[in-house]
């Protein structure tokens, strides 16, 4: 959860920015470590927030030249930063992770109109388990290469290769988008209790020490770790077939347009 205060004040900074930026917030979420359910007491917030422009900011000659981010510097341990509802649903085209992760977050700070309801519905019909599979598969292999194959390793780059493999692990069972809270995606691996218990072990230091740092390798999870990587270097996931989908993410556009400014 998400403390009282914090939320009050990621609230404020984002009515602050759509008076800076003559904009609407559609929907806003803590994303990173937080909303994936291992955070260190220290870790910073990691608020996204989608918004939507006025419908005359959209008919433009140089609409590709507009900047369509909204991002703003850490301060007091807060990372807020958006984008704009149009660059968000051509994201979503591409099956976008960042885009996927925040309509799904479990940390929702606010929404407005049907916006984040009709993302959502959208997820299967929208999103690519192709795409999602390299995605995942890529950012577990240079999680491992950078910093798993030492004899003493940062031990919170573990999560950044565990929740990978297990949601592309998600991705194989179900077909469906991987949800993004660990303990959701760690009942793939139910059948290994001594795997289970070393994340237990880990998640317990995770959650109570601000910097983990250097360690020794965690060897059930090591072996895990290698075990896929070397599996899924093997795997060609089915290809998508996706050629329907713009239509519905232009209704989508036009529909947010419609309820926001009337």
């Amino acid at each position: 959860m998400i403390a009282h205060a914090v939320q009050e004040e990621v609230r404020a900074r984002l009515r602050r920015a759509e008076q800076e930026h003559a904009v609407k917030v559609l929907l806003a979420v803590e994303s990173g470590s937080r909303a994936w359910g291992f955070a260190s007491p220290n870790s910073d917030y990691d608020a996204r927030f989608i918004y939507v422009n006025a419908p005359q900011w959209y008919l433009s000659v140089g609409l590709e030249e507009q900047r369509d981010v909204i991002e703003y510097p850490i301060v007091d341990e807060m990372d807020i930063n958006g984008w704009d509802v149009r660059k968000a649903l051509r994201l979503f085209w591409k099956s976008n992770p960042g885009f996927v992760e925040w309509v799904q977050s479990p940390l929702v700070y606010e929404h407005a109109g049907s916006f984040h309801a009709r993302a959502k519905a959208l997820l299967p019909q929208v999103y690519s388990v192709e795409s999602g599979i390299y995605h995942y598969r890529s950012m577990a292999k240079t999680n491992y290469r950078g910093y798993l194959k030492t004899d003493l390793v940062p031990l919170k780059k573990y999560f950044y290769v565990l929740r990978p493999l297990l949601s592309v692990r998600w991705l194989e069972a179900f077909n469906a988008p991987a949800p993004i809270e660990f303990e959701r995606l760690r009942v793939l691996v139910d059948e290994e209790p001594g795997l289970q218990q070393a994340i237990d072990d880990l998640l317990a230091v995770k959650r109570v020490s601000p910097e983990l740092g250097l360690s020794p390798q965690i060897a059930p999870i090591q072996a895990f770790v290698e075990r896929e990587l070397e599996r899924l270097e093997h795997l060609k996931p089915a290809r998508t077939d996706r050629r329907e989908i713009e239509p519905l993410l232009s209704d989508l556009f036009r529909t947010v347009l419609a309820e926001t400014w009337g």
